[in-house]
């Protein structure tokens, strides 16, 4: 009988798509994903915030990624805002 697909693919065992602390450039907050060239990863929420100038569009965030969408671009996704 043949194993799903499930049972031989498992996501949590890889360390590319993770949470990260990261700011992100976003001159409009309404989006939910933003291409890799938006977006700087920190070691932590402390430095995310520190790192963040708002008054210029930089926010720290929590947001998912690197994933690959389909039309080939690296993307972080939201998670939610820290500032």
């Amino acid at each position: 009988m043949a194993e799903a697909i499930v049972g031989l693919i498992s996501d949590t065992e890889s360390t590319v798509v993770g949470t990260r602390h990261v700011v992100i450039y976003a001159p409009k907050r309404g989006r939910k994903r933003f291409p890799e060239g938006c977006v700087r990863e920190y070691a932590s929420a402390a430095e995310a915030r520190a790192a963040a100038r708002p008054d210029a569009h930089y926010h720290a965030a929590i947001a998912s990624g690197p994933c690959r969408s389909s039309e080939g671009l690296r993307l972080f996704y939201l998670v939610r805002w820290l500032d």
